[in-house]
């Protein structure tokens, strides 16, 4: 309840009570992640999702795309790109489940679209590197649960989405959206060919929008949200900041790290650990594991239920769109001790379902 003792609950949200919670959320955001001073922070509808929606449909068109899609979540932008906007100038660089594309591949005359972390196959990219400083096109990164996870080169990012509810642990629902200048400089120069929905309108008549990056959101947001959004960065920072969020989320994987190496039944999605995501840790049962066949794809999903039945695990059956699996969710809201708790009960249940299915 601290957390609520000055909140504007029951205030409009233009209100300057309101608002100045909205500013104090970008402005937050902005110290903890070290954004440049230019580069525009804004929050909107519709959680990661609306805010890539928003980016693609206002900034996409004035040239080719290339999207890379390695999991279920970068094959939802192609969908749109190719299906929804039709970009015909379109090229998706795909990756077998639990590898990456050739990122030397990229062409960067074209807008790029990718996820930083793809969290159903438990693949990120390694670094900023691949990313071309004198591009042409603009790199538009669906970062929602990479931020305040992993280390990110802003100056190689025009566009970037996340929401709360991911590495922070906050409320779902809303979406941050950061633009460089250059995406800016994008939306005042050129207008997409196909009807603009008012939730996406970023610009209009070539003058950008900037009143929804002062914390005048398009639309009502909830300011029971703000505040926990609020409670959240907070907390980040009394820890360290984002540096200590990506050592607490690294040492969360590199547990796990050590206890798949000794263990005969289990192995990551992920081979190469360059591009093992430390947030979505992604797990397989291996050929060692003494089940086959159907025996083998069954096993994910009974270990899953018998840990949430003993209240030890929810929600850790791999992503429904992916192979079977495991996925342990090992971002900074993460404490250590729990993922160490976890594994002797990852290694009980495995026994209990190959007694039930061999």
């Amino acid at each position: 309840m601290k957390a609520l003792s000055e909140a504007t609950l029951s205030r409009h949200h233009r209100s300057d009570a309101a608002r100045s919670k909205v500013v104090a959320v970008i402005d937050e955001t902005r110290t903890l992640l070290n954004l440049p001073s230019d580069y525009r922070i804004g929050i909107v509808a519709g959680s990661d999702t609306g805010a890539m929606e928003m980016a693609l449909w206002s900034l996409l068109g004035q040239r080719g795309v290339d999207v890379l899609a390695w999991d279920a979540f970068g094959r939802n932008w192609a969908v749109d790109v190719l299906d929804q906007l039709k970009i015909a100038e379109t090229r998706i660089l795909e990756a077998k489940f639990g590898e990456i594309p050739d990122l030397s591949d990229v062409n960067f005359l074209h807008d790029v679209v990718f996820a930083w972390n793809g969290t159903s196959s438990g693949v990120r990219v390694p670094n900023a590197d691949w990313i071309r400083a004198d591009r042409e096109g603009l790199t538009i990164c669906d970062a929602t649960s990479a931020v305040f996870a992993m280390e990110i080169d802003w100056s190689k990012i025009d566009v970037a989405t996340w929401s709360w509810q991911k590495v922070l642990g906050s409320e779902a629902a809303h979406g941050m959206l950061v633009l460089s200048p250059r995406a800016v400089e994008r939306l005042t120069t050129y207008s997409p060919p196909w009807p603009m929905p008012k939730l996406f309108q970023l610009s209009s008549n070539g003058k950008f929008n900037e009143e929804i990056f002062r914390g005048n959101t398009i639309n009502t947001p909830s300011l029971l949200c703000i505040e926990d959004a609020l409670d959240a960065l907070r907390w980040a920072k009394s820890i360290g900041g984002v540096k200590a969020q990506i050592a607490r989320s690294e040492g969360n994987l590199a547990v796990i790290a050590d206890w798949v190496e000794k263990t005969h039944w289990i192995n990551f999605v992920v081979a190469d650990p360059a591009i093992r995501s430390c947030t979505s840790v992604c797990l397989k049962l291996s050929d060692a594991s003494s089940l086959n066949g159907e025996a083998r794809d069954m096993a994910p999903q009974r270990i899953a239920e018998l840990l949430a039945a003993e209240r030890v695990a929810y929600d850790i059956n791999a992503y429904h769109q992916s192979p079977p699996g495991l996925r342990i969710w090992t971002g900074s809201t993460v404490e250590q001790k729990d993922i160490e708790a976890l594994l002797p009960w990852l290694d009980w249940a495995f026994d209990e379902v190959c007694a039930l299915l061999n």
